[in-house]
């Protein structure tokens, strides 16, 4: 069983990118339940929502990716 090592870097740098986005869309969130009386609340909650959901679009992309990796087509 031989390891594609390009593709393994490439899903390892999709597992990266998503950690930061994570981090940073759970803050937005946690901010915006903090402030539901603002009048800017729906929108930061949907951005947050929507960064959300990218960091996860990301680490499902890392984990399928180096997966192809380690067991080719």
């Amino acid at each position: 069983m031989s390891v594609n090592k390009d593709v393994l870097n490439k899903g390892l740098r999709f597992l990266l990118g998503s950690l930061p986005t994570l981090f940073i869309g759970v803050f937005i969130l946690n901010s915006s339940f903090k402030n539901q009386k603002h009048p800017l609340y729906v929108y930061v909650l949907i951005l947050a929502i929507l960064i959300c959901a990218y960091a996860v679009y990301l680490m499902f992309k890392g984990i399928n990716t180096i997966m192809k990796s380690m067991f080719g087509k």
